[in-house]
């Protein structure tokens, strides 16, 4: 069977799918159909954060999968509650909110924010604040809420409720939070569909502030930057602050669909019973994998993630081609001078695979990626953009 011409047509084409069939792989090494080699500097979008087919995760998971691979949340289930917990005394926060996705974690979140409004100031009082150049997902809430114009065209009217503020210009938040009747802000640390532009420190401390001094929920957004990606456990740890929202997906699951909503002191008492729900969200399953990820995220693990970071940082950003480099931690974006489409393709012939994000090379490795592995990559990345 010929599975790309399959795929063309039965699967709805909404994805830009590269003409490559990926078959298996190990830890940071993927293989075609052809079983040739390729290293991965994607993880499926930061969610392979320990590669693929990463022996603890898997033990973990075939462990559940002999109990029982799925039970509602009418009942108690052991992986769900060891998870939260292990959330909780790493963050400080005091509640999790399990769901399938990012998506679904930031709607949480901004339900957490109207609720808080409605509570706090009343029920008119429901706009959130998220930035210009920011994704938060692809329901129609969750695209409201992203300051892209392009994510919101063919699907008008939007969600009301969201107005967006430049990115590191505090005078502008402040305005927008005086014009408006507002309940929370909404931030990505580092915009990763935006171009893997972190979010400068001071400005984040001030939004900080400000929230806690109107009033609103301060949510923060690690869907992608989550989960050891950025060189900390979270990245609002790089920034010096304390959410009082935060949501998590991606390499949360090492592979397994799954959403965090963790709730902190001013919003864990937000929900009460049959104000929100999921089927699958705590999936007994999905929750075993993801324990064994977080319990490996350690001191250890994030030092060199971080030593990983300064040396794609050293390698690229003065290099030939190259014009700037962007990011934190293994959450890296490259502008180069040439198309990086080009770039990519002819990366993906020498058996490197990396992705963009807008007019960017965006490197998501995985946190454990070989040392080997990564400098062979990001060389020929680096030739790739010298050409």
């Amino acid at each position: 069977m010929n599975i790309i011409q399959t795929d063309k047509e039965y699967i709805a084409p909404t994805y830009a799918r590269f003409p490559l069939q990926i078959k298996k792989g190990k830890g940071s090494i993927l293989y075609d159909d052809k079983n040739n080699a390729y290293i991965d500097l994607g993880t499926g979008i930061a969610v392979n954060c320990f590669g693929v087919a990463d022996g603890k995760w898997k033990k973990a998971v075939k462990k559940q999968l002999g109990k029982v691979q799925h039970t509602s949340n009418l009942y108690f289930s052991e992986p769900c509650a060891l998870l939260a917990k292990e959330l909780c005394v790493r963050t400080g926060m005091r509640k999790v909110f399990f769901s399938n996705s990012g998506a679904e974690a930031n709607e949480c979140a901004i339900k957490a924010a109207r609720k808080h409004g409605e509570l706090a100031k009343g029920a008119d009082y429901n706009v959130i604040i998220t930035l210009q150049n920011s994704f938060h997902g692809r329901t129609i809430t969750t695209l409201s809420a992203t300051g892209q114009d392009v994510f919101h065209q063919h699907f008008t009217p939007m969600t009301q409720g969201f107005v967006h503020a430049k990115p590191n210009d505090i005078e502008d938040m402040r305005a927008l939070v005086k014009t408006h009747k507002c309940c929370g802000i909404l931030l990505e640390l580092v915009q990763g569909e935006g171009g893997v532009m972190a979010l400068n420190k001071e400005y984040v401390r001030q939004v900080a502030a400000l929230a806690e001094e109107e009033n609103l929920l301060f949510m923060v957004d690690e869907v992608q930057t989550g989960n050891g990606r950025t060189g900390a456990l979270y990245a609002y740890m790089q920034y010096g602050v304390k959410p009082d929202v935060l949501t998590t997906a991606k390499g949360l699951g090492g592979g397994l669909p799954i959403g965090a909503t963790l709730l902190g002191d001013r919003a864990e008492k937000l929900f009460t019973a049959g104000l929100n729900g999921s089927t699958f969200g705590g999936n007994p399953v999905a929750c075993a994998g993801a324990l064994s990820v977080v319990r490996r995220i350690d001191d250890k693990l994030l030092k060199e993630v971080e030593k990983k970071s300064e040396y794609i940082f050293q390698t690229l950003q003065n290099a030939k081609g190259v014009k700037s480099v962007s990011g934190m931690g293994l959450m890296i974006g490259i502008e180069c001078e040439k198309d990086v489409s080009e770039i990519i393709s002819r990366c993906m012939a020498r058996g490197v695979l990396v992705i963009k994000a807008k007019n960017k090379l965006r490197l998501l490795p995985a946190l454990n990626i070989p040392w080997k592995l990564l400098q062979k990559a990001i060389n020929i990345i680096k030739e790739e953009c010298e050409r």
